[in-house]
Parts: C-alpha cells; sequence; structure tokens
C-alpha cells in the first residue's frame, strides 16, 4: 500500500480532483506544471503507457499481455486497440490476424467494419448541419419533406399515423421516435411507431435512415458526399468510407462467425447512416476524439450532442421493445444522448456505442473528464465477449452498463455447441417465417420456405430438400453434410446464408429484401 501512496496514480487522483476545483487559468497552468513534473519520467522510465480512471498504471507488456489471454480465450482472430489519456492516443495497436487463410497480420490501418459505430459520426454530421442551420433539432422531420410521407414507398407504413408529424431529428438520434430497430421484425415487415414519440428509448435504425432521408433532401447532396466532406476530410479519416472503396483491396480485414468461418468483407455499394462505415482504428481513434472534444462544432451544439436526452428504464438494450422496466441504472443516471448513450460514474459522465454486425464487433466509450477513451474493433462475432474484461482490467471503469447492453463475457457464455453435434430443436413458426425468401443470384436462386417445423429449400434443379434447425439460425439437411446459417445484418436489414458442403462455404444474399430507398 506505502507504494501506491507514493505511485503516480494517486497523484493522478489528486490532480483530477483539483483540476474540478480550478477556475482561473492561472491556476489551471498550475496543474499542468504539476502533472508534466510527475509524468515526464514515467513516461520516460517506460514504467506505463496508459492509465485508466480508476488511477491503475499499464505498460505496454501488461496490456498486450491481457489482450493476447482473452483473444485467446474468447477465440477472436483480430482486434484493433486505441487508448486515449488525456485527449491524446497513447495506445494504438493490433492483435492478431485479418484474415487466417492465408495467415495475415491485422493492421492498425486494416480496413474493418464499423457497424453500429457508424451512427456515432452520422450524428456528428447532423450536429454540424445543426451549426450551420440546416437542421433544426426539434422541427418536426416530415416538414423537411418536399413531399408527403405516404409518396415516400420506404416510409409510407406510418403516413397515415397522426404520431409520425412528431417526430424530430432529437427524437430520431436518440432512439425516441417509436421504431423497432429493424421493420424486419414488425408484423409484415410493415414499419409501425409504437408508442408516442419522445416518451421512451428504444434503439431503432430505422430512425437514422429518416434522418437521412431528410439530410439528402435539404442539402441536394449524398451521405457519402457530405459526410467525407464534414466528416472524413476535416478529420483526416483517409481510409474511412461510408461505401467499398477500390483502395481498401490492399489492406482490409475479414469477419468470423463464432465458429472461425470466414464472412469475408462487406462490400457495401449503398451509404447508410446506421451502419455502412468501413474505417479503420486509425481514423475512428481521430474521430473519438473529434466527438470527445467537440471539434468542429459550436460548444452548445456538442454540449446538446453529449447531454441526456431521454432517461433509460428499460432491462435491456436488446431486443427493443420489451415491457420489462428497472431501477438498476438509476445509480449510473444511464441515458441517451444524441448518437451516443450516456452514464454517470463518481469521475463524472462517460459516452458509449456499441457495434454488431455479424462478423464484427465494434465498441468506443470516453470519460469526458479524464479525456481517458477506449476503441475496440473486432473482426469476430465474438468479439464482444472480451469488452468487460478490458473495460475493468485496463480501463478501469466498473459503472459500465455492460449487462444493459447484453453483452455476456466470454467466460459466462454457455457451452457452444459444436457444429458437427446435428441435435434437432423447437424453433417457432413465426421465426422460421421470417427466414422465408429467395436467395442467391438472378442465375442461381434458392427459395426458401417455412413448413412446420423445418425449412425446405428449392435450387435451380427444382428438388426440395429439408432442412431442419440446430440452432435458431443453423440448419442441417438430414441426408447430406451440407449446413445453412442464417446471419442477420441489422443495419441491412436482411438474413444472408452462409451455405456449408463438404468443408467450403458460400455466403448467398438475400435477393427479395434490399435496404430502403431513401
Amino acid at each position: 500500500m506505502q507504494a501506491y501512496a507514493n505511485s503516480p496514480q494517486k497523484h493522478r487522483h489528486w490532480l483530477a480532483k483539483l483540476s474540478l476545483e480550478c477556475s482561473s487559468v492561472r491556476c489551471r497552468l498550475q496543474i499542468v506544471l504539476i502533472a508534466t513534473t510527475i509524468w515526464l519520467p514515467v513516461q520516460a522510465n517506460g514504467k506505463s503507457v496508459f492509465v485508466g480512471i480508476d488511477g491503475r498504471a499499464h505498460t505496454s507488456a501488461e496490456i498486450d499481455a491481457t489482450i493476447t489471454h482473452v483473444m485467446q480465450a474468447a477465440e477472436v482472430p483480430g482486434l484493433a486497440l486505441a487508448l486515449i489519456n488525456d485527449g491524446k492516443v497513447v495506445y494504438l495497436k493490433a492483435y492478431g490476424v485479418k484474415n487466417m487463410s492465408p495467415n495475415e497480420p491485422l493492421t492498425v490501418n486494416s480496413v474493418m467494419v464499423a457497424g453500429s459505430l457508424t451512427k456515432v459520426a452520422f450524428a456528428y454530421l447532423v450536429m454540424k448541419l445543426v451549426d450551420d442551420h440546416v437542421i433544426d433539432l426539434d422541427k418536426p422531420v416530415y416538414e423537411y419533406l418536399p413531399r408527403p410521407l405516404s409518396d415516400y414507398p420506404t416510409w409510407r407504413d406510418i403516413a397515415n399515423d397522426p404520431r409520425s408529424k412528431l417526430i424530430t431529428t432529437r427524437m430520431l438520434l436518440s432512439h425516441t421516435a417509436g421504431f423497432n430497430n429493424s421493420r424486419y421484425f414488425d408484423p409484415h415487415h410493415r414499419l409501425v411507431i409504437h408508442f408516442e414519440p419522445g416518451t421512451r428509448y428504444s434503439y431503432g435504425s430505422e430512425g437514422y435512415s429518416l434522418i437521412q432521408l431528410v439530410v439528402e433532401t435539404v442539402t441536394k447532396k449524398s451521405t457519402e458526399e457530405l459526410m467525407r466532406q464534414h466528416v472524413f476530410g476535416p478529420l483526416g479519416m483517409t481510409r474511412t468510407s461510408m461505401v467499398w472503396q477500390n483502395a481498401f483491396e490492399s489492406d482490409h480485414a475479414n469477419g468470423y462467425d463464432e465458429y472461425g468461418r470466414s464472412l469475408g468483407i462487406q462490400k457495401r455499394q449503398t451509404a447508410q447512416g446506421a451502419g455502412s462505415m468501413q474505417t479503420t482504428l486509425t481514423d475512428y481513434a481521430r474521430l473519438t476524439l473529434a466527438v470527445l472534444f467537440g471539434r468542429g462544432l459550436r460548444k452548445q451544439t456538442h454540449a446538446q450532442m453529449l447531454s441526456a436526452q431521454i432517461p433509460i428504464v428499460s432491462k435491456f438494450e436488446f431486443p427493443p421493445l420489451l415491457p420489462d422496466t428497472t431501477d438498476e441504472y438509476k445509480g449510473i443516471q444511464l441515458s441517451y444522448g444524441l448518437g451516443v448513450g450516456l452514464y454517470h460514474t463518481p469521475h463524472g459522465w462517460a459516452f458509449f456505442k456499441e457495434g454488431h454486425d455479424e462478423g464484427w464487433r465494434t465498441y468506443v466509450v470516453c470519460h469526458q473528464n479524464q479525456a481517458t477513451c477506449m476503441v475496440i474493433l473486432t473482426n469476430s462475432s465474438n468479439g464482444e465477449g472480451i469488452y468487460s474484461a478490458l473495460l475493468r482490467g485496463l480501463l478501469g471503469d466498473t459503472w459500465n452498463p455492460i449487462d444493459w447492453e447484453v453483452l455476456t463475457p466470454y467466460d459466462k457464455l454457455p457451452p457452444r455447441k459444436p457444429l458437427s453435434d446435428h441435435t434437432v430443436i423447437q424453433v417457432p413458426p413465426t421465426f422460421l417465417a421470417m427466414l422465408a425468401g429467395r436467395y442467391g443470384t438472378q442465375n442461381d436462386v434458392l427459395t426458401v420456405e417455412a413448413e412446420g417445423d423445418h425449412l425446405s429449400v428449392v435450387g435451380n434443379s427444382k428438388r426440395k430438400r429439408e432442412f431442419v434447425p440446430q440452432t435458431w439460425t443453423i440448419f442441417f439437411s438430414k441426408d447430406s453434410d451440407e449446413t445453412l446459417t442464417f446471419l442477420f445484418d441489422i443495419d441491412t436489414w436482411a438474413f444472408r446464408i452462409l451455405r456449408e458442403v463438404d468443408g467450403k462455404g458460400e455466403l448467398i444474399p438475400n435477393l427479395e429484401w434490399a435496404p430502403p430507398a431513401l
């Protein structure tokens, strides 16, 4: 204990407390001089490269050991990690591989799928448009459109609901508009407003598609062009885009499912504010700092983005719209801002966002008073299993609402069912019906239909084959070694199929379901 009492960790706590009590410029300059006296020797001696919000210092060797351990334990092929202290990137490193066959190391400039971390970047764009008086956060969004909602095929479903005229940009960015995460989960895939807009939180990617329509309408520019002009360009995010770029071919990661099967890279052709961004660790660290400090935003606008818009009382974030509520998170004042979640700790406010796509898991969290952040990008569906260990072990954050986000630690997950264990389970017919559709290409079509307790599949040969459920999303044939794994992309509202036979796999797209046209 004596060693800790005289350590930089102890001084860091004292400095943080003193800085909150300082109001004058002179006082703050004195703190900088004291901090320099304390921390420069630590950096010079190489004793630590990152200090968590709990004051614990970590060497690069300790960080590497922690990452290597959790990656092996959770079966994560590749991970890119950025650590930020006092508003500066102090650690930027990639671990593992971007491709397992052939074995190629992941780099900090390897292009990866951001998933819903895209929403942070898109919200940042919208806030810049607020500053430019192009968008008003509290103006009903229908007023920006030259035609009624009924004239837009994607939004026709809600046109006759009078509550649609209550929806504002603020509600869409804070997930309080009343939408499901995806209309794919609404009856007959038709979009529904489930509650009075603005009255409660419920995560809904659909809302970001609506504000994207508004933004493109009023600016007469595409989302890709706007993001490049207002976000990627000014921040120097040279290897980031909302759609696939040929320049990414030289260094990109492939995504892997829970079993280590390659899902490839998503070469998005359509920009989606909800989740089409592809980026690198280097670039996303730049965005994180921009959001943390409000670079390019007026002070008032930045404050609104990182201010609580709605308290969260739902027991879990996913699936949305569950009626269960809880007081469990009142202690951390769990709430949502504009594009990011928020919670309060004894050290002050923090913002966070998770990204989830098949084969990709991503996370960002920033503690604002300490300007201390962590960015995690992984190319694995197992990636979220390591968040808890890194948040607590490296960042020193024991307040993060990881249980609410349903991000189960790898060592608390139930045993993964072996792929070879073809035990039939019962899956609700309503879920089986959601998997039905036409998959493949125009010249090679698989027609999937729900029949009783199984799926029937008809290919070009017209022969009907039965596939029975091993899990809710993995189906196998009883007369061959072929398996079909249905992969749902929450940002494109579509199932894809990973078909495996004779040890070889191929990804088969959905022919019937396309992202909503804006």
